[in-house]
Formats: C-alpha cells, sequence, structure tokens
C-alpha cells in the first residue's frame, strides 16, 4: 500500500511541474498584454491563498 501511494504521489509531483510552467506562462502572457488587469487577478489569488493557507494552519495544528 505504500509502494503505491509513492508512486502515486511521484505521478501527481511530475503533473504538478508541468502544469506550473503553464500556469507561469499564462502569467508571463497576462503581465505582457495586459499588466494592470494581470496585477489585479494576481492580488486576488493572493488573497484567496492566504485564507487557504490559514485553513491549512488549522488543520496542521
Amino acid at each position: 500500500m505504500k509502494n503505491n501511494n509513492l508512486k502515486i504521489i511521484k505521478q501527481i509531483e511530475k503533473i504538478r511541474a508541468k502544469n506550473n510552467v503553464n500556469w507561469m506562462n499564462i502569467l508571463r502572457l497576462a503581465f505582457k498584454l495586459d499588466p494592470k488587469s494581470a496585477a489585479k487577478i494576481m492580488r486576488k489569488i493572493n488573497y484567496d491563498d492566504k485564507k487557504i493557507s490559514s485553513l491549512l494552519n488549522k488543520l496542521s495544528e
């Protein structure tokens, strides 16, 4: 069971690595084409990420 879980985690890691590259490409494009709107969206994303981090901290207590 443990080995299977580790294999699944490794697969997720590989997929996330590729997806992170795609996400960063979108971010670059957004700031290149419309920096003001991109910054506004990033502020919203950052705000929500902080809420998620706060909730994760509660789970890890």
